[in-house]
């Protein structure tokens, strides 16, 4: 059963019928009535993106049964075997979109080429090839004679284009200052619609003074022909004259059964006026706020909507004739049959064909894919997935020269292991130990089919504690910290009536004496998130003990950790006499930058500033955080009755270090990098991990493993050598840490950066000076 493992969903022409991608297989699920059919039953041959032809007839997917990733087809009714129409791949295919008169099929690769195949004739074209990156968002004209699609620029904004089929040549429909992106054409053939950057509203920082931009996308349309009005011209109601009688119709032709054949509906023929085609861009009166997936269907354009004033992603669609906007829920996806009559739409894991909204809409009748099955052959699977892997690789790898390895060579080398593997986790170490042959950080292969082990949690207080030899009974040696403000950093001893205090004596769990247990912790299995009554005291004896209720938890991670900054803070404190101040940086991610901001603002007084970034997970952050430590001071700033202060006010005004070890990794190492080359102050611990090499997620594979491809690569300013990767960044000054002394809570490093900065502070402590003497601009 495969429900769980889509990957891709589509219509029918007529909304019979629904399409998935499930497993590398094919599946097409009738609405109501009928079975499920799977189309290729091919287990260990990965099938992906399938499409519907508009036709109906054909069904398109990329398969890799050839060995390489290439374009089949096959009948919908699975009446045949499926066609191959490309040949000679030579990278990676991503999403195919049909031509409405279903004789063409579109996509893009990783060769950032955009590409459409003539499926008779099985020609292939290539309509553009970008310089900046993929091409994934395009659309066909109703009369399959124009290709939009969106392509990045030099300046990371997005450009919308138009290629003539018929001319081979591109146009440029957006403007340079303004990214735009998912064009998609009006059933009309007269408008294009697409998704554009254009409203500037800046909303203000909390933190500092500061400004940033968000909401600033709407949908705009463009009308092809300049002879084509906008749907939003000025309108008056103005008095009709009566015309004289027209002599009528002459009677609709009929075929050979009789049927009338003006009956049968046109396709529209779009026309293109390049010339002036910029300015002809409207936008439609919809909140600014980011918009993606747009579908056009009657007079409507689809759409959703994520603003910053949104609790949740909305649905909606706007009727172009009627020029309103009407909310439709919120659901996870959707598609619109050809016939623009039906929609499939999925939410939360279940699927159902509806007629096209009015209003909000529910999954009442939802699609019954319990039967959506495939033979498996687990070893078929794992040889497909050992290639296809091999395959993501040798696409995208950041050099194509795959650090000077044999790379076809190592493929001989692993594949005949495969055939030994009995367990998913046998295939990932194959599948690690041929990837660590590129020698490099970042290239990492997980998940999969895996069973999974029922685990009872242990449930934790917060605490650190030991039986006492004398009574028996427990003893709380350490209580760790928490924010009993903050449900994610809750100690449970710490909460407001527990007062248990260090020393104190656990004399017995929900009445149960701890001078019987040879390990407290089994009283505390399956007590998660569960009151748990503790019998406290201050003495090892029953006798004046009180119960207290407590709520344990399920992970100490977050209080260790907060519990090990506030100590450092104190440490620092200490030692400096309050003069300077500390921050730990955990990873280069959203949590990182909240702990930067968390403590970086509220000591902005002190004299100078500890960065710790030892065990740094790493991310995406470290310029915005190495932009703010980069400040200096341009001119004092002062008000009558106040203290004088700096401008920019939001600064560390003093020396600087930064401290990290050799888990400061990824974005964890480039930020050390970055200190060092902004001569911010000196680097102190160990040198970095050494891994820089960029991801951003996974490609899909047959059982939803997962395999991340080291893609963006970073290199010396000055063009001379590849930085960081392999090496790490090195200290100024060496220090390691004594593991027995840490772990006695002695942080040689962390003391090593105090007498740094200290001895800095003999020379470099500033001070802000007092105000010149005021100025006498009097008339004399």
């Amino acid at each position: 059963k495969v429900k769980d493992y889509i990957t891709n969903f589509e219509i029918s022409p007529d909304g019979k019928r629904a399409l998935f991608g499930a497993r590398g297989e094919v599946f097409t699920v009738p609405a109501k009535y009928g079975e499920i059919r799977n189309l290729t039953n091919t287990s260990g041959v990965h099938e992906r993106n399938s499409k519907w032809s508009p036709d109906g007839k054909w069904i398109a997917y990329v398969s890799d049964k050839s060995g390489e990733n290439e374009i089949y087809i096959i009948p919908q009714d699975g009446s045949a075997e499926a066609k191959q129409i490309t040949s000679g791949a030579d990278t990676y295919y991503y999403e195919l979109k049909w031509s409405p008169d279903s004789k063409k099929i579109l996509w893009g690769d990783k060769k950032l080429r955009l590409r459409y195949v003539d499926i008779e004739n099985k020609t292939v074209t290539n309509v553009y090839k970008s310089k900046n990156w993929e091409i994934r968002d395009f659309d066909w004209s109703p009369d399959s004679k124009w290709i939009a699609f969106s392509d990045q620029q030099a300046n990371q904004f997005s450009k919308i284009l138009l290629f003539s089929v018929e001319k081979n040549q591109a146009y440029p429909v957006s403007e340079d200052w303004y990214s735009a992106q998912n064009p998609v054409f009006s059933s009309c053939g007269k408008y294009l619609f697409f998704v554009s950057n254009r409203d500037f509203n800046p909303s203000g920082s909390q933190t500092e003074f500061n400004l940033f931009y968000q909401d600033m996308a709407r949908v705009y349309l463009v009308t092809l022909s300049k002879d084509t009005p906008s749907p939003f011209a000025p309108k008056s109601d103005e008095v009709e004259i009566a015309k004289a009688a027209e002599k009528p119709a002459p009677a609709p032709a009929k075929d050979k059964k009789g049927a009338d054949k003006s009956a049968a509906p046109s396709t529209p023929v779009v026309k293109v006026d390049v010339d002036g085609i910029m300015q002809r861009v409207i936008g439609l009166p919809v909140k600014p706020a980011q918009y993606f997936s747009l579908a056009f269907a009657g007079t409507s354009i689809y759409y959703f909507r994520a603003g910053s004033q949104d609790e949740r992603v909305v649905f909606l669609k706007y009727d172009v004739d009627k020029q309103k906007e009407a909310e439709l829920g919120s659901i996870n996806g959707f598609e619109i049959s050809a016939d623009k009559k039906k929609m499939l739409i999925s939410k939360d894991g279940s699927y159902s064909i509806i007629d096209l909204p009015e209003g909000p809409v529910e999954i009442k009748e939802p699609l019954k894919l319990d039967r959506m099955e495939m033979k498996l052959c687990f070893h078929c699977e794992w040889k497909d997935i050992f290639n296809e892997c091999w395959r993501h690789m040798r696409d995208f790898f950041y050099l194509p020269g795959m650090h000077g390895v044999n790379w076809d060579a190592i493929r001989k080398n692993y594949e005949p292991l495969v055939k030994y593997v009995g367990h998913r986790n046998d295939l990932t170490y194959i599948i690690g130990e041929m990837i660590g042959e590129l020698n490099i950080g970042h290239a990492y292969v997980g998940g999969g089919e895996r069973p999974a082990v029922p685990r009872v949690r242990l449930g934790l207080l917060g605490a650190r504690y030991e039986k006492d030899p004398q009574s028996g009974y427990y003893i709380i040696n350490k209580i760790l910290r928490g924010q009993n403000w903050d449900k994610s950093v809750i100690s449970p001893l710490t909460a407001i009536g527990v007062n248990a205090k260090e020393g104190d004596y656990i004399i017995a769990i929900d009445g149960k004496s701890t001078k019987d247990m040879v390990n407290m912790n089994e009283a505390l299995v399956n007590t998660v998130g569960k009151q748990v009554k503790l019998t406290l005291n201050s003495v090892g004896d029953t006798k004046g003990a009180r119960d207290v209720v407590v709520v344990p938890i399920g992970d100490e991670q977050k209080i260790i950790y907060y519990t090990w900054v506030q100590e450092n803070i104190e440490k620092v404190n200490k030692a400096t006499g309050g003069k300077v101040g500390y921050v730990h940086i955990p990873d280069m991610g959203i949590e990182g930058l909240n702990e930067f901001a968390k403590y970086f603002y509220p000591q902005i007084t002190k004299k100078a500033l500890i960065v710790d970034v030892r065990g740094n997970g790493g991310g995406f952050v470290s310029p915005i955080i190495a932009e703010r430590l980069q400040r200096v001071v341009a001119f004092m700033r002062m008000s009558r009755n106040t203290e004088p202060g700096t401008d920019p006010t939001e600064l560390i005004y003093g020396p600087k270090v930064c401290l990290a070890d050799e888990f400061s990794a990824s974005d964890g190492d480039i930020f050390p990098y970055r200190f060092k080359k902004y001569q911010l102050g000196k680097l102190i611990g160990k040198r970095t991990w050494g891994g820089v090499t960029g991801i951003r997620g996974t490609l899909p594979l047959l059982d939803n493993g997962e395999l991340d491809r080291p893609e963006f690569g970073i290199y010396s300013e000055d063009g001379k050598e590849w930085i960081i990767e392999g090496h790490g960044v090195d200290p100024d000054i060496y220090q390691d840490n004594d593991p027995a002394k840490e772990f006695a809570g002695i942080d040689e490093q962390l003391n090593k950066a105090i007498e740094v900065i200290m001895d800095e502070l003999k020379t470099q402590e500033k001070i802000i000076p007092s105000l010149p003497k005021e100025p006498d601009k009097s008339a004399k």
